[in-house]
């Protein structure tokens, strides 16, 4: 059973930075696709960045050179180091998992997810 647990979330202003964490249950994390993906009030759910097993990446473009995505696999760990953070970065921000070799953007792609931090910035 997989059971994702993220932290880091918190409140700064504009401009500022957040890391992210995701601790992964599953002993065998080297083998999934993990991702980043956040939720703005009133919004659909969109996928900020993956990391492939082999640790090929994809972002979103509105994040592209602010955020950076990456997996410890021994600790079985994912991570988003956020910088620059705008009032438009505001969302509950959620890890998620699927054990493929490839990645995808799409939400639909994962099957595990935890349960969310909270990141707002303020301007």
């Amino acid at each position: 059973q997989v059971h994702l647990v993220e932290s880091g979330g918190g409140s700064v202003q504009s401009g500022g930075s957040l890391r992210l964490s995701c601790s992964n249950s599953e002993h065998s994390a080297s083998r999934y696709c993990m991702g980043w993906f956040r939720q703005g009030a009133g919004k659909e759910r969109e996928g900020v960045a993956v990391i492939s097993p082999y640790g090929t990446t994809e972002y979103m473009d509105s994040v592209k050179g602010r955020f950076i995505i990456s997996r410890d696999n021994p600790k079985n760990a994912l991570y988003l180091q956020m910088t620059n953070l705008k009032p438009e970065d505001t969302a509950m921000y959620y890890c998620a998992a699927a054990v493929f070799s490839d990645c995808s953007m799409s939400a639909d792609w994962f099957p595990h997810w935890g349960q969310g931090t909270q990141v707002t910035v303020s301007s």
